[in-house]
């Protein structure tokens, strides 16, 4: 998949526009129509400034496999498993799992 490709499957993915990429991101409408409409490349840095604005890193952009965005709340959860033990761990998947299996 290409750049502008990937670009146009992350506003699809979102339901946003160029403009509110841009607004978002703090980028030239400008900008953005010449990578869309002109099928330029963005440059390394106007790009890192897109990914920030769809809050993925730049290996996110260019991963190839499916990968899990790390949200704000995904994080919190992540950081506060790092600090579990393993048996406070295999807790929390059971109680996780109790938990899914209610909403069924």
């Amino acid at each position: 998949m290409d750049t502008n490709e990937r670009l146009r499957q992350l506003l699809e993915q979102r339901g946003w526009t160029e403009y509110r990429l841009a607004k978002v991101c703090g980028l030239n409408q400008s900008t953005l129509a010449n990578i869309f409409r002109r099928n330029t490349v963005p440059s390394i840095a106007t790009l890192e400034t897109i990914c920030k604005g769809f809050g993925i890193t730049l290996s996110q952009f260019f991963a190839t496999e499916d990968t899990v965005e790390l949200t704000p709340e995904l994080k919190e959860l992540f950081d506060c498993w790092t600090a579990l033990s393993p048996k406070q761990r295999k807790t929390a998947v059971l109680m996780l799992q109790a938990m899914s299996q209610d909403d069924q």
